[in-house]
């Protein structure tokens, strides 16, 4: 029997390949109450276009470098009005990439230093490792 293709018609594996994320990706974020999980119907679970937006929604959220529970709240967030809100949790992100960014610049010019230092000597022991337990 071939079932017709309707909008609550995705299993968890096509739910996960037109997101682009693995099945175990999608059962993660409903644990973490994320993403909803469908009563089974016929031996399966069905998903449907709003649950492919949510799941990219979240992933999207995540490249953009916010944590499962900032997620969680701009999800509410979404279903209103409050771009202020949204506004201040993107700057609060925004200023904690910029000191990330920070940090690991300061950590490639010491490490950039430390290869230099490498190269220059030939005996005794090497500048890196010795920097590393210091």
């Amino acid at each position: 029997m071939v079932r017709s293709q309707h909008p609550q018609d995705l299993t968890i594996g096509k739910l996960a390949a037109a997101a682009n994320v693995g099945v175990e990706t999608v059962r993660f974020y409903q644990r973490r109450g994320l993403l909803s999980t469908p009563k089974r119907l016929d031996g399966f679970r069905h998903y449907g276009e709003a649950d492919v937006s949510r799941l990219r929604f979240i992933r999207q959220a995540q490249t953009a470098g916010f944590t499962l529970e900032e997620i969680r709240q701009l999800l509410t967030l979404d279903s209103g009005e409050d771009r202020a809100a949204v506004r201040e949790m993107a700057n609060k992100r925004l200023a904690e990439l910029d000191a990330r960014m920070n940090e690991l610049e300061r950590a490639r010019a010491s490490l950039q230093m430390l290869v230099s230092e490498c190269a220059v000597g030939k005996t005794g022991p090497c500048p890196i490792l010795k920097s590393f337990t210091s």
